[in-house]
């Protein structure tokens, strides 16, 4: 069995489950069920809410650091690269509104068009059914599989509401359009695949390039499994999906190395101790150095005060 179809038979399982839930999206209850490990807030729909405090600092964080604990953690398949981009030098941090969309297919799309309109009392094409949904703190996230001529089903329309409704961009695997007034918007910080100036043709009645079958489902951008809440961190042309139950540590963990960082680059400079001393474990001397230092410049390092103040509780010098 091939890749492709793995992967087409999976999408079409995912269709069957939900195809009762409202329109593409999944039910709270399995929603739930899907995140089991995430015990703090959700929102009304069941998607963890990784608070906002946490977000921002996770705006520091590096994708080595994030990575590492990660795959310390056995999450192996949470990154993807290979992206254009719009603000390549900005970060993007936000929780994940999934869509997944399949090449258009007449029957399915009449089906799932007349449930969104008529039951669920949804308005305009499908494009826009999830950007509907999104809040602020969102990052809209596509599989467009690859969708490339008459592929885009995001440009400076749409993407203006997105990040009216989101205040971020996007990670959309396929094409978009429109990328000069997209890159007008300030902050739309995005990564997608490619660009290409044609438009998704999205008329049930006639032709079609793109179906949605899935709105907070489950969903795969490149090698990552992502699910609807994972924390998306965004930065230096690559993009890792972070599980909500793991923020919290990534963040923790990669203020600890900036700390230690910054200390041992200022102790380099200063030639207290020498590189070896510093790239291998630490002394207790160097460690009871760092301990001190941390209190002499707490109110100076770009880390919370509160935050310092509990990793200092756990040091024994």
């Amino acid at each position: 069995m091939n890749t492709t179809f793995k992967r087409q038979l999976w999408l079409c399982l995912c269709l069957l489950a939900t195809i009762t839930a409202s329109a593409q999206q999944i039910s709270k209850a399995d929603l739930i069920f899907l995140t089991p490990e995430w015990k703090g807030e959700r929102f009304d729909d069941g998607r963890p809410k990784v608070p906002d405090a946490l977000l921002k600092r996770m705006k520091l964080v590096t994708l080595e650091e994030a990575w590492a604990v990660l795959r310390n953690e056995n999450y192996k398949y949470q990154y993807a690269d290979g992206w254009v981009t719009i603000n390549p030098d900005s970060v993007l941090v936000g929780r994940a509104l999934t869509a997944t969309f399949m090449p258009g297919r007449p029957d399915i799309h009449r089906v799932l068009d007349k449930k969104g309109h008529e039951k669920d009392g949804r308005i305009k094409s499908q494009n826009s059914w999830p950007v509907d949904m999104l809040v602020k703190g969102d990052v809209y996230v596509v599989d467009q599989f690859g969708a490339h001529v008459d592929g885009p089903t995001i440009g400076d329309n749409l993407g203006n509401s997105i990040f009216t409704k989101s205040g971020n961009g996007i990670v959309y695997d396929g094409a978009i359009r429109d990328i000069n007034g997209l890159k007008e918007i300030g902050g739309f910080t995005s990564f997608f695949r490619t660009y290409h100036p044609s438009h998704h043709l999205n008329n049930p009645d006639g032709a079609l390039n793109t179906t949605l079958v899935g709105i907070n489902q489950p969903t795969r951008i490149g090698m990552a499994t992502v699910m609807p809440g994972d924390v998306v961190l965004g930065r230096d042309g690559g993009v890792l999906f972070i599980p909500p139950h793991l923020a919290e540590r990534v963040v923790k963990v990669s203020e600890i190395v900036r700390l230690r960082d910054m200390f041992g680059h200022q102790r380099l400079r200063e030639q207290k101790y020498t590189a070896g001393q510093i790239d291998n474990r630490w002394s207790d001397e160097i460690e009871k150095d760092f301990s001190q230092w941390l209190n002499e410049h707490i109110d100076e390092l770009p880390v919370p005060r509160e935050q310092i103040q509990e990793l200092l509780k756990t040091r024994t010098w």
